[in-house]
């Protein structure tokens, strides 16, 4: 009877175990289901070009959890495959070496009492993953986080604002220049309606890329920037001046997509919808009277032009130039708009040439300093002036939007320091109100810096280091006092023959009653 009851222990107990053991196998298969789920919202990144699995495709796993893609692999295999060692790969000894390769070969193989190979791998030390690891160590698995993909289309037709809605919007940030901001806006709405339907009727609609022309402060950067921040496109700021003909030091010329694939997260399909604005385009123009190679002139422009026109171009990603170790992506550029600016000097000198050219003697005759006081000499240029400058008439063709921006006036420096969103003035009134401290300005104060900006020939960049100069006192010396709680800048400390005018706090005042 004792002997029944002690089985039946026994059995009720293994019934338990059993029991226990199969509640542990769901919970954990409940567990690895859900960070089964939690790690589907991730993906392996490659560790050494730092590319996700979703650009790569499948990786290779490897010991302490680190992924290689397929092409840092290749890359890795071609460059150890060009050396043979001098036949040491090919030698089974080698591999009997515990030290070196693990459990490979046995006591028996060895040469040596202590069981490894005494040949070895002359001057060859092969490294532990483990020892390279930092006080962090190498993390358990590089990750990074999908993007959800929407069914809606990238850009939708609808969502494209009409012409004047986006000079609209570009008029609360830049002052004047509305013809520039009239043309670049109807150029836009065209090249973004031709994205978003492609071909209508078997009609392919051409590309609008566009020149702008325009001294130096005159806003050209400052338009295409807002118009990016506008449209939330990716955008491309380039400067030619670092562009060189391939194989030459210097950027190549494809790394004005480059750059525009690193402000589009590396994203392919969203970077050939992006906007390349190339400034200083007059720094490509054809050197005149030279007997070296121009690498930096007419070859560029001439590298340029399939770029311009819309092809598959191979670039380089997190980088300028290409080379091994440095995956490609291939962009199309058929849907990229391509804005080009310069300020073009001399230009005008060759437009007052050609206009003073045609009756210089005579009764219709012109005088030779007719256009020099021409403020807006530069509206007037033609195909033929900027191929007279040195630009090349491939270039040109490929670029039908021309366009001037004018010259600043005093009147719209005036406005450039005080209206617009983000203007110079309402910075520093901002800086100023973080102290507690309202700063005014005078309108005879604001034509004082108008005059000094206007003297210095540079535009509105003249504006800000004025006000640098003189305000440099004053953000110095405000945080001292608490009792300072309006300053009013005035004409006479402008020219240097007064200061500002500072108004104490009236709830800082002492109390005659205490």
């Amino acid at each position: 009877m004792a002997d029944q009851d002690y089985r039946d222990d026994i059995e009720e107990t293994q019934a338990k175990e059993i029991e226990t053991k199969e509640t542990e196998i769901e919970k954990s298969q409940r567990q690895e289901t859900v960070s089964g789920e939690k790690e589907s919202e991730y993906e392996d990144v490659c560790f050494i070009c730092r590319r996700p699995e979703s650009k790569t495709g499948k990786m290779f796993k490897l010991p302490q959890n680190i992924s290689v893609c397929d092409d840092c692999m290749h890359k890795t295999m071609d460059t150890i495959s060009q050396f043979d060692y001098q036949g040491m790969l090919n030698d089974p000894a080698m591999f009997s070496n515990p030290a070196m390769f693990g459990s490979f070969g046995g006591p028996e193989d060895s040469d040596d009492e202590n069981g490894g190979n005494k040949k070895g791998f002359p001057n060859i030390r092969f490294v532990n993953i483990a020892d390279l690891q930092g006080e962090g160590g190498i993390p358990n698995k590089q990750k990074l986080k999908k993007k959800k993909k929407s069914s809606a289309p990238v850009l939708d037709i609808k969502d494209i604002p009409a012409p004047h809605k986006i000079k609209a919007s570009l008029d609360e940030y830049v002052v004047g220049q509305e013809h520039a901001k009239k043309v670049i806006s109807v150029a836009v709405y065209n090249h973004y309606k031709r994205v978003a339907t492609g071909t209508m009727d078997n009609i392919e609609i051409e590309k609008s890329n566009m020149l702008m022309i325009g001294p130096t402060g005159c806003g050209k950067t400052y338009l295409v920037k807002t118009l990016a921040k506008l449209l939330d496109v990716p955008l491309a700021i380039a400067d030619a001046t670092s562009l060189t003909e391939a194989g030459y030091i210097g950027d190549d010329i494809e790394s004005v997509i480059s750059k525009l694939l690193a402000a589009a997260d590396n994203d392919v399909e969203k970077a050939e919808r992006g906007i390349v604005f190339i400034d200083e385009i007059d720094k490509i123009a054809k050197k005149k009277n030279t007997t070296s190679r121009d690498v930096s002139g007419e070859s560029v422009q001439q590298g340029m032009l399939k770029l311009l026109e819309g092809a598959d171009v191979e670039v380089p990603v997190g980088a300028n130039s290409k080379n091994a170790m440095v995956p490609l992506a291939t962009v199309n550029t058929r849907n990229i708009l391509f804005i080009c600016g310069g300020a073009f000097p001399d230009l005008d000198q060759i437009i007052k040439e050609r206009l003073t050219k045609s009756a210089s003697i005579g009764f219709a005759g012109e005088l030779k300093d007719k256009y020099d006081n021409d403020k807006n000499i530069l509206s007037k240029v033609t195909v033929e002036d900027l191929r007279k400058f040195g630009m090349i008439p491939e270039f040109i063709g490929r670029l039908p939007i021309i366009y001037t921006l004018q010259g600043l006036t005093k009147e719209m420096m005036v406005q450039i320091l005080s209206e617009p969103k983000n203007a110079i003035l309402k910075q520093y009134q901002k800086l100023l109100e973080l102290d507690e401290v309202k700063l005014e300005f005078t309108p005879e104060a604001l034509e004082a810096i108008a005059e000094k900006a206007m003297e210095r020939d540079t535009g509105a960049r003249a504006l800000r280091s004025i006000i640098e100069e003189f305000m440099l006192d004053i953000m110095y010396e405000i945080p001292k006092d608490d009792n300072i709680g309006t300053v009013t800048i005035t004409k006479e400390y402008i020219q240097g023959t007064g200061g500002p005018v500072i108004d104490i706090r009236t709830n800082y005042l002492p109390d005659n009653n205490a």
